[in-house]
């Protein structure tokens, strides 16, 4: 849960918090009827960091750092003979090896999430205090406005499926490694690939099942 959760909060954080200020200034910027109003900008942040930057944008982010040093960690494993080691001994290797990782990934990567939409929140509450467009009060107005719970529920059932994505895909690639470093190298890549176009795929299937 350390390795795989503590690791990478530093880098969820600048990331969500730049995402957060770029779209509140991009909303900001796209209003230009006097029709609309600027609490808008606070929906809209709000609404896109929930449903979609935070869960799925944060989880393609973390399949690249998370997923690569499984697969890499694994890899390095097998083709050095330790799991071959593990086997000998009567230890499940699979299951010792794979298992706390995904377990710590669907504990972990859930709060990540939670905490990268509270920052991207966050960084858009800070463009909003020092421009000269857009008001506190009219960003966390939008904030409030026509809030659904259901939202965050929808986003945590897509985390769980990313996080469970992240970790088994690049395990999978790491223990089947064969061969030396090189390999280990094409491992991580194919990781990180399959692991990108899965949570694509999930996420759409999701969407489909659970918001229409």
């Amino acid at each position: 849960m350390v390795s795989l959760g503590l690791g990478s909060l530093g880098l969820i954080a600048i990331i969500s918090l730049f995402m957060g200020a770029v779209v509140t200034i991009q909303t900001v910027a796209a209003i230009d009827s006097p029709l609309i109003p600027l609490y808008t900008v606070g929906f809209a942040t709000r609404q896109s960091f929930i449903l979609e930057l935070a869960p799925t944008v944060m989880c393609l982010i973390l399949s690249g750092k998370i997923g690569s040093n499984i697969a890499s960690e694994i890899g390095t494993m097998r083709i050095s003979e330790q799991i071959d080691a593990l086997e000998i001994m009567g230890v499940n290797s699979a299951s010792y090896l794979i298992f706390p990782k995904i377990i710590a990934a669907l504990f972990t990567i859930p709060m990540i999430i939670i905490y990268s939409m509270f920052l991207g929140i966050l960084g858009g509450w800070i463009v909003g205090a020092y421009s000269n467009n857009l008001t506190i009060d009219e960003y966390l107005y939008g904030i409030r406005w026509n809030f659904n719970m259901f939202h965050i529920t929808y986003a945590m059932i897509k985390t769980l499926f990313f996080a469970f994505i992240i970790t088994s895909i690049p395990a999978y690639h790491g223990y089947f490694t064969r061969g030396g470093s090189l390999e280990i190298g094409v491992s991580s890549t194919k990781s990180v690939v399959y692991s990108s176009i899965s949570i694509l795929i999930i996420n759409y299937i999701l969407t489909q099942l659970l918001l229409i």
